[in-house]
């Protein structure tokens, strides 16, 4: 496989933000639909710095040469992603500023600079400054006594630079100083009404700050005044072999983090040359690692604003999870269950069913343990608080919780102190490994003997996540499923080098040997003059010999269809290697995070679901599951919902032979948005096994 054949990792992330960026240009979409997509891009792309740039910046710093799969260098890589990025966020600006700024102002929202403001609303603004702002402030002045100070992450700033007319001295009479813009004052102020116009107006903080600013310095003369706010590497760097108890070194990680290096500083385009020279040596950071923006700084800020009850007529109405109606109306969750595997779809059937499965087992007499696995959880979980009750009834409970889930290492360090002071067996996470699966073991004492219950899911235990992700869920009794189940937890809580599973997959121990087998299957078939097809619906696809086994099945004739939301480096289309082959991705209201793999097998159509995407990651350096659906009824619905999801024509990009993607040509096409059809098909099911129950 040639190295042209190949997209970088990094570039084919940037190349989803865009599409996330598009849906922000979408006049399709409603303006403040259009202004959250905006604040997702933005939140995306401080991540993708704190963990991919950073990461690379540390490579390049520590003389690692290797090349990519694509042939890149570290050093190449991010000279390419540095370009790209400047590109990227001017483009953001460039959408904020030109098209849904003009529409906020056709709906009567405005944002204001101090300067517009009318004699009213000054009066308000100065107001609000010495009632809400002064007490708060904090100016930090920088000179020889005083060095400039540790500011935090993705924190808003204000520089000034100040002149001091009673100093003797030419050198003394200018002076630097920062301002934090403290979260707790609200980054965007609503104006009052000072008429009877239908006009709703606003100002940012710091430009309400700004004009007052001088009453911090006085004596001295406010000469600039701009804001700055600077990104730093935000992985940990844990040596868990060294480390004797895991949750200190991720405690103390967690701070570290906090003051990783400076590895991209955002200022506003009026920032004067001097300032801006200045920051970049206090900060030691390159000017192409500078970005000059013309706009408010932070566009994460726009997140909750759009959210603001009083734009609800502007935003598409949430959606609300039904209930399964397989599960409506029954009160022994069990008893379903039993009855026969149920397939949960998130976030068109609701979460409840999983979380109910808990509180359930917390409270059933009969039950005798609980195990599960929590990578990301809500922070006030209600799975958390039913396995805490669980172990206060008694039970034996086990909770496997990964301590090195990126981000969230904070949350689950405090659940996890929790859950152990009820009473209940943790486990944090394994050396070397991230425990990503998603599995729940109850086991219950029934009049026949004992009998396991699981759960296996494609997302986290997250009840909120829950409602905006898509997931599949898989509630079985299935004897094969739960004995791997049962082996997988005591591997995980013991000692075992056990790999003989009898219908699940696990990595990093067999689940790419299990997928290089299938694709290899429908190969051979091919090659005896059967059908050949492959669909695989995913969050990224970035593992070389995943896409060096596709290129070969492509090549023998098998067909592939991919549904690939984010990363993609394999390259479709290509004549006499991937023709084949097509990509999908859709971009939509909810974030598409379900694992679907099907496989043809002349006619038997397997289907699986899994914690785990085709990355590298995944299949080397994680504990994942890779689990069969085997009813038929079950295998009709996933081939229904893989059938829609490839049928979108709103939502889905299609990626063409030179790596960039196009919207879907509709001509002579069914309009169909596959997340829209989901929630009115759940809704459908529910309604009519209401009427029915009622009837």
């Amino acid at each position: 496989m040639s190295e042209k054949h190949i997209i970088n990792r990094e570039v084919s992330w940037l190349d989803f933000n865009y599409r996330v960026l598009e849906e922000a240009y979408d006049k399709c979409n409603l303006v403040m639909d259009r202004l959250k997509f905006l604040a997702i891009t933005a939140s995306n792309l401080d991540e993708f710095f704190m963990v991919r740039v950073a990461g690379i910046m540390d490579q390049i710093n520590v003389g690692y040469e290797k090349r990519s799969a694509d042939g890149l260098t570290p050093k190449e890589q991010l000279e390419i992603l540095t370009s790209l990025t400047h590109e990227f966020m001017s483009r953001q600006y460039t959408c904020l500023s030109k098209s849904i700024i003009p529409e906020l102002n056709q709906n009567g929202i405005y944002f204001k600079n101090f300067q517009d403001l009318d004699d009213a609303e000054k009066s308000f603004v100065k107001h609000y400054f010495e009632q809400e702002c002064y007490p708060v402030l904090t100016p930090q002045a920088i000179d020889n006594s005083r060095p400039f100070p540790l500011v935090k992450n993705n924190q808003v700033y204000i520089l000034i630079m100040l002149h001091d007319k009673e100093a003797k001295n030419r050198e003394q009479k200018e002076f630097m100083a920062i301002l934090e813009i403290p979260k707790v004052l609200g980054r965007i102020i609503h104006l009052p009404k000072m008429d009877t116009s239908q006009e709703e107006h606003y100002i940012f903080i710091e430009n309400l700050i700004i004009p007052f600013v001088n009453e911090l310095f006085t004596g001295y003369e406010i000469k600039h005044a701009s804001e700055f706010r600077i990104t730093r590497n935000g992985d940990l760097a844990i040596d868990e072999d060294e480390a004797e108890d895991l949750l200190i070194e991720i405690e103390k990680s967690i701070q570290q983090r906090k003051w990783g290096a400076c590895i991209k500083l955002e200022i506003t385009r009026d920032t004067s040359k001097k300032m801006k020279k200045w920051l970049m040596k206090e900060l030691d950071i390159k000017n192409d690692e500078v970005y000059e923006l013309n706009g408010i700084l932070d566009l994460t800020t726009f997140m909750k604003f759009q959210g603001r009850p009083e734009f609800s007529d502007l935003r598409e109405s949430k959606y609300r999870p039904v209930l399964s109606a397989e599960f409506y109306g029954r009160d022994d969750i069990f008893k379903v269950i039993r009855e026969k595997d149920r397939l949960l779809h998130h976030p068109y059937q609701s979460f409840e069913t999983v979380i109910d499965f808990v509180r359930q087992a917390a409270d059933d007499p009969d039950v005798l343990a609980i195990k599960q696995t929590l990578y990301r959880v809500s922070g006030d979980s209600p799975i958390i608080e039913a396995l805490i009750r669980a172990a206060q009834n008694g039970k034996q409970v086990t909770v496997l919780v990964e301590l090195k889930a990126r981000f969230d290492e904070e949350n689950n360090i405090i659940w996890a102190k929790k859950l152990e002071k009820a009473g209940c067996h943790v486990i944090y996470g394994l050396v070397g490994l991230k425990i990503h699966c998603k599995m729940i073991l109850v086991v219950r004492k029934e009049s026949d003997g004992i009998r396991r219950y699981v759960h296996l899911g494609t997302g986290n235990y997250n009840d909120v996540t829950a409602a905006l992700y898509t997931d599949m869920g898989l509630l079985t009794v299935n004897e094969g499923i739960a004995s791997d189940v049962t082996t997988l937890f005591n591997l995980l809580s013991g000692y075992s080098h056990y790999t003989l599973w009898k219908k699940i997959d696990v990595a990093p121990k067999t689940m790419r040997e299990a997928f290089t087998k299938k694709i290899d299957r429908e190969i051979e078939n091919i090659k005896m003059g059967d059908k050949g097809k492959i669909i695989a619906k995913m969050n990224s696809l970035i593992d070389s010999d995943i896409i060096s086994k596709l290129y070969e099945a492509s090549q023998a004739g098998v067909e592939i269809i991919l549904i690939v939301r984010g990363m993609c480096s394999l390259i479709p289309g290509i004549p006499d290697l991937s023709d084949n082959i097509t990509v999908h991705s859709i971009v939509g209201t909810f974030l598409e995070h379900s694992r679907i793999y099907y496989f043809y097998n002349q006619g038997a159509e397997d289907y699986y679901l899994s914690s785990a995407d085709w990355m590298e990651r995944n299949l080397n350096r994680r504990i994942e599951t890779l689990f069969p659906v085997e009813d038929s009824d079950l295998k009709k619905k996933l081939e229904k919902i893989l059938d829609i999801t490839i049928r979108d024509t709103i939502k889905t990009r299609v990626m063409l032979n030179d790596g960039h993607y196009i919207r879907v040509d509709k001509r002579g096409k069914e309009l169909l948005s596959c997340q829209q059809y989901f929630c009115d098909e759940a809704e459908r099911a529910f309604e009519a096994i209401k009427n029915q129950q009622l009837s």
